[in-house]
């Protein structure tokens, strides 16, 4: 039973005024003393990783409004101990069950153990993060592996392809990109993010798991982080990247990690990762279900590239607008959620101009 690793909420401790039937806080079941949640029908599940983070996240999360009218939603308290072997039996139930977890806490590497969860249920995992660095590097005997090390070069791994989204050029050796590029993995550094978050949603859309770092976020947002840094997203950018998340139909994960309450300042980070939240559930509420839940709707236009002496297929959801790109190689049958890779209306224009963007050229290769 789930209630085995998780401790219940106090509502009385949370000190919250009465709450209408038109706030979050009323909408969700919630896992209270001697009353765990139902799981029947239930399609998120809220986990705190950590019991004062926790509760400042419910203090700002529960007032927020919820616009979300036939969406189930469960917060099932706070996981007993911060580790392995308490946090993996949940993840593996909630997915096995078909429920999206949605995780806060408060150390960085906690997003291996959010990776290792989904690998139970999937033979290849895309997987983005959002963060300041890319936490990978060439593994040396006798150094600390990076986060990303052991999910990279495990044997047997289950990664196909990996997505660093804001990472800050000061802050990486080249050799880490290098290392990137070697493997066929993606990143997107901040400013040309920033430059253009549409952009961005491509790569989001791909993903089957979503790893929100604070340090992504500048100091002056969410100083609730250790060495916090100036620069970053602000909260109106990781916002809409949270809402790319939950219009994607392939995600089935999404955690934020690196809160520390005790840093907080007037509990402005936990409003900022209730904002995060909201945003996602948002996202969720407007998926459109197309690619990969049905190819139905989709348009195809075939683009001749005459500089590569070949042609490629693109694909324009009716109902949504998105494009995909389809792998011009034969793909096994472990690879068909990828066979379509997400991509915008300018790669479809510049692809008709006889360029195909380096990251679609990238995204082929790790098929090879």
């Amino acid at each position: 039973m789930l209630d085995n690793w998780l401790s219940p909420i106090s509502l009385g401790t949370l000190a919250l005024p009465d709450l209408n039937e038109d706030q979050l806080g009323s909408r969700m079941q919630i896992h209270t003393e001697g009353k765990f949640p139902s799981l029947q029908g239930i399609q998120i599940a809220i986990l705190a990783l950590n019991e004062r983070e926790g509760l400042a996240l419910r203090k700002a999360l529960y007032p927020l409004s919820f616009p979300f009218e036939g969406l189930h939603i469960a917060d099932l308290g706070t996981i007993r101990k911060s580790t392995e072997e308490f946090i993996m039996p949940v993840l593996i139930e909630l997915h096995e069950s078909g429920i999206l977890p949605i995780i806060v806490g408060t150390d960085p590497a906690l997003m291996q153990i959010q990776y290792k969860g989904l690998q139970h249920e999937l033979q290849h995992i895309n997987m983005v993060a959002f963060d300041e660095t890319i936490r990978l590097s060439i593994p040396e005997e006798g150094a600390k592996p990076d986060l990303f090390n052991e999910i990279v070069f495990q044997e047997k791994s289950k990664l196909f392809n990996l997505g660093i989204i804001g990472c800050q050029t000061h802050f990486i050796l080249p050799g880490t990109y290098r290392l990137m590029e070697e493997l066929h993995f993606d990143y997107i550094r901040l400013g040309t993010a920033k430059t253009n978050l549409s952009e961005v949603e491509p790569i989001i859309r791909d993903a089957d798991l979503l790893g929100f770092q604070l340090a992504s976020i500048k100091q002056s947002e969410a100083p609730g982080q250790e060495n916090a840094t100036p620069s970053g997203f602000n909260v109106e950018e990781i916002c809409q990247l949270s809402r790319y998340g939950g219009m994607s139909e392939k995600v089935k994960s999404f955690g934020v990690f690196g809160y520390k309450a005790a840093l907080d300042r007037k509990a402005q980070t936990a409003n900022v990762i209730a904002q995060m939240i909201w945003y996602f559930l948002d996202g969720l509420q407007n998926r459109k279900g197309d690619f990969p839940v049905a190819t139905d709707g989709l348009t195809e236009y075939i683009v001749e590239l005459k500089s590569l002496d070949f042609t490629v297929t693109f694909w324009k959801s009716q109902r949504s607008g998105r494009w995909w790109l389809q792998v011009p190689v034969k793909t096994t049958k472990k690879h068909q959620r990828h066979r379509l890779i997400p991509c915008s209306y300018n790669d479809y224009k510049m692809a008709s101009q006889d360029e195909l963007p380096d990251r679609l050229v990238n995204a082929f290769k790790r098929f090879l």
